[in-house]
């Protein structure tokens, strides 16, 4: 129960500083603001289907061509989560509805003419200009899954799909540095509702030119399974994510690797390809790339499925890839401490001191958090890290708390890198490990739940031995770093009352 009531109270605490995600200007979670640009052309149908001039309901939009792909690999990640369920857990029993051991995901929602995904937020994410720089990072469209019978209030469902677009338009004669003002200009917007939504789309607005022409990929993330707390077990929650490239010709979304989703399972299964990444990691170059959080691993070591769980204490060492590939006492992993500590000599000696990485227990909570599952893993609301505003009734519903501490911990590096963008200077794109913000972010982030306030994740010293990894993941003056309960690894606490 105490450990209950201070994961609860975390949460509260964010709404004390989820207002600093939305007037960065770089995420719109204004809920009657949303709900009118949905209503115009941001709907999903909208963007997947210019033709379109409102919003539809899931059985009409699994129905367009572009869609059906996406329909029927999620139908088979299910039918691979209930086999790998029974082959693990045979004594439990999975379902749709209560009676079951482990409550699953009602796959019949997705196409069910009572469901639709609606607008939840739309996010700036240019600091991902590292990636493709031409592009100018990206934008990215949240939607909700909603269900809403006949005479019913919509509901929320635990599902999201992010519509993700170059933020570069077509227009040439609109440069990086324009988008980046353009978005910086939003946070002082002081409109809301109808008028906000009218500033963002105006001619000068950074919603103003957004089209269909810019969409890049859809990502999924859904609560596919369920395993409430009983007297015999802890909960558990599984998360299934995957990612759909649109294909240019045919317009239709095609499975794709996950950006930096390492495939565990391949890796220790092929001892040659796990070589392989072990000394392409190794690099100095790379090494140094992961330390930034700017790595891009090669598709040929990736895998096309993340299936995370929450809390991270209690899932199961397969659920956290990157740290399952770390030699274990028998020697079975693809990287060694000596591995770690030789690469991180050599990357310190070609270009000094590393940011993150010192030690292999940070060479390993950096390689974990740059998957999607691990990231989804770390300082999520669940599994998600946007849940956006909920626009699915009537009367909308505004001061939900939108983000995730690790959302909210991270505007300040992205709103950095922005302002550099607009000003034509060199943007810093690294970024810290995903449990603590940057350095950079310290002043405006202090005594937040975020940093070093009460429910931040701090590093508990043993017996004055210290991790320099983790050095700096302290506690604000009062608070002490005390251990969580179930927790994967002792020595990473969370920052309560002394």
């Amino acid at each position: 129960m105490r450990l209950r009531s201070r994961l609860l109270a975390v949460l509260f605490c964010l709404v004390s500083v989820d207002a600093r995600a939305e007037g960065s200007g770089l995420a719109i979670a204004d809920a009657q603001a949303l709900h009118a640009l949905e209503a115009s052309r941001f709907g999903l149908a909208q963007m997947l289907a210019p033709a379109s001039t409102q919003p539809i309901a899931n059985d009409l939009l699994f129905a367009l061509p572009g869609m059906a792909p996406i329909h029927a690999v999620l139908d088979v990640a299910f039918t691979r989560y209930l086999a790998d369920h029974s082959a693990r857990s045979p004594h439990e029993s999975i379902g749709v509805g209560a009676g079951h051991d482990v409550l699953l995901f009602d796959r019949a929602m997705l196409t069910s003419p009572d469901t639709r995904f609606a607008l939840a937020g739309i996010v700036n994410r240019m600091d991902r200009a590292y990636v493709a720089p031409e592009s100018c990072g990206e934008i990215r469209l949240i939607y909700r899954l909603v269900r809403s019978n006949a005479g019913t209030t919509p509901s929320r469902l635990p599902m999201t799909l992010n519509l993700v677009l170059h933020a570069k338009t077509a227009d040439e004669s609109i440069t990086c540095a324009d988008l980046a003002r353009r978005w910086l200009a939003a946070s002082t917007f002081t409109e809301t509702g109808q008028a906000l939504a009218d500033r963002l789309t105006a001619a000068d607005g950074p919603l103003a030119a957004v089209n269909a022409a810019q969409i890049d990929r859809i990502e999924t993330n859904l609560q596919i399974g369920h395993r409430p707390k009983s007297e015999a077990q802890d909960f558990r929650t599984d998360y299934l994510q995957k990612v759909f490239h649109v294909d240019a010709a045919t317009k239709q979304f095609r499975e794709a690797p996950m950006e930096n989703q390492i495939d565990r399972d391949r890796l220790l299964a092929d001892p040659s390809l796990g070589r392989d990444f072990r000394d392409w990691l190794m690099a100095p170059d790379n090494f140094r790339a992961l330390d930034r959080g700017t790595l891009l691993i090669p598709e040929k070591f990736l895998a096309t499925t993340s299936l995370a769980a929450t809390p991270v204490g209690f899932a199961p060492s397969a659920l956290q890839p990157a740290f399952g590939l770390m030699a274990d006492d028998r020697g079975k992993g693809v990287f060694t401490e000596r591995d770690v500590v030789t690469a991180l000599e050599r990357a310190v000696a070609q270009g000094g001191a590393l940011d993150n990485i010192r030690s292999p227990a940070g060479f390993a909570r950096r390689l974990s958090d740059i998957t999607c599952g691990g990231c989804h893993q770390i300082r999520g609301i669940g599994g998600f890290h946007f849940t956006g505003a909920d626009t699915s009734g009537g009367q909308v519903v505004q001061g939900v708390v939108p983000a995730s501490p690790h959302f909210v911990g991270d505007q300040p590096r992205r709103r950095a890198i922005v302002m550099s963008m607009r000003d034509g200077k060199a943007p810093d794109f690294s970024r810290g490990f995903a449990d603590r913000p940057q350095a950079r972010g310290s002043a405006e982030l202090a005594g937040t739940s975020v940093l070093d306030g009460w429910g931040a994740t701090c590093y508990r010293r043993d017996k004055g031995r210290t991790d320099a990894s983790f050095a700096s993941w302290t506690c604000a003056d009062g608070l002490s770093c005390q251990r969580v309960s179930g927790s994967a690894d002792s020595r990473i606490g969370m920052c309560f009352v002394k």
